[in-house]
């Protein structure tokens, strides 16, 4: 098994995080520092991520939260900012955020220790739709809603083709639905910059339709078996 796939498997990060962990050299096989590519033979060899030795995981766990303003999405920040880790109850098991939402932006978010589905969630190639609520700053008229469906250039790649639904509008802003299948960097309130707008609120409320069920804002809970298993067959 290729060993970012095997500390994904194990539950130790996501693949993406499960690289960088690799090309900064804390993980060795049997003793040596790996390289990206390097295969295990999971029952054989040891695998150590920090000195510590890492074991397959026999049950995955999945959560969802919804997540509010004020906390970033990473296991631990080097600012010092309160992370949605800080929002897990004590005796929860090891877990990471499936993708991230920003500081700013609240929402649906799912944290598990199962690698490969946050690779299956997350990778651009799999376009799994995420939608959002989205409040502007300033009305967005047709022409706008036109040119964000069509795709509009951020950081000088235009986006894929999307969903939006204008909801209501009036002369203090616009409230809209826009549901994206890529997930690049504030991609969402860049889209929207880019039409000469502003983001002022903006929440996540499904990730294809999975939605956040009445959960209030900073709660947790367990997936249900048919969530977990819509996620898995995705």
């Amino acid at each position: 098994m290729r060993i970012n796939k095997f500390l994904a498997s194990s539950g130790v990060a996501s693949r993406r995080a499960a690289d960088q962990m690799i090309i900064d050299g804390v993980v060795k096989i049997n003793g040596r520092i790996c390289s990206p590519g390097d295969d295990v033979n999971v029952g054989s060899d040891t695998v150590t991520v920090n000195g510590k030795p890492v074991n397959v995981v026999k049950k995955f766990d999945y959560y969802m939260m919804n997540k509010p303003k004020g906390y970033v999405c990473t296991v631990k920040d080097d600012k010092g900012r309160k992370t949605v880790m800080d929002l897990l109850p004590n005796n929860a098991k090891r877990l990471f955020p499936v993708g991230r939402l920003d500081y700013d932006t609240e929402g649906l978010l799912l944290l598990t220790n199962d690698g490969d589905l946050t690779y299956k969630l997350t990778h651009p190639k799999n376009e799994v739709p995420k939608t959002y609520l989205v409040k502007t700053e300033k009305p967005v008229s047709d022409e706008d809603v036109i040119k964000l469906r069509s795709g509009v250039y951020v950081d000088g790649v235009k986006t894929k083709k999307c969903n939006v639904h204008l909801i209501e509008t009036n002369k203090s802003g616009s409230k809209l639905h826009i549901t994206i299948t890529e997930g690049r960097n504030r991609q969402v309130r860049k889209m929207f910059e880019a039409v000469n707008n502003c983001v002022d609120f903006l929440k996540r409320i499904k990730i294809g339709d999975l939605t956040l069920s009445g959960l209030n804002r900073g709660e947790i809970r367990q997936l249900s078996a048919r969530e977990i298993d819509y996620l898995l067959n995705l």
